[in-house]
């Protein structure tokens, strides 16, 4: 599966599919996660949520922009569904830590879940409340309106497929 190049408003695939997006420390193993669910169509690694138009790697890696090291996932709803999405996206990452995953310091590594639409805010938010129910501490995850995606640099695309390694946010 190679990364799609699609604008936030229109679809690469022919069938009907949806856009979701989420941070949860280094995008590279949460992409590769995303990858293998079936049903999910495509998959880019950038940065979200931040004030620097066309981030670079550098400068998110520097704290100055304000984004969030984020996969953008595109799936196939008659597939797999947004909640089962978002299931994965709470099994991947300790969302009470603020600002960290495993030894990843730093804003950009923060926990976020972007939505699309209201029907998105209002499954992230239910799937956040039954998540804290689960543990002690409290989850710090942001559920915030989706901003513009600034696609990484070619290198971190797949990384892990790539032979890259990537195994920092896991709990």
């Amino acid at each position: 599966m190679k990364p799609f190049k699609t604008k936030l408003s229109g679809n690469l695939s022919p069938t009907k599919t949806e856009l979701a997006a989420f941070a949860a420390g280094c995008f590279w193993g949460v992409e590769e996660e995303f990858r293998r669910v079936k049903g999910v169509i495509g998959t880019a690694v950038g940065y979200s949520g931040g004030r620097i138009a066309n981030a670079t790697y550098k400068q998110v890696c520097a704290g100055d922009t304000g984004h969030a090291e984020t996969v953008l996932v595109e799936f196939d709803p008659k597939t797999v569904s947004y909640e089962a999405l978002l299931d994965l996206f709470w099994r991947l990452h300790d969302p009470t830590t603020l600002n960290q995953q495993g030894p990843d310091f730093g804003e950009q590594y923060r926990s976020v879940i972007f939505y699309f639409d209201e029907e998105q805010k209002e499954k992230a938010v239910q799937t956040k409340n039954a998540a804290q129910r689960e543990v002690k501490k409290p989850i710090v995850t942001e559920i915030i309106p989706a901003a513009p995606f600034y696609y990484a640099e070619d290198y971190h695309q797949q990384y892990v497929e790539k032979g890259g390694v990537a195994t920092c946010h896991f709990r």
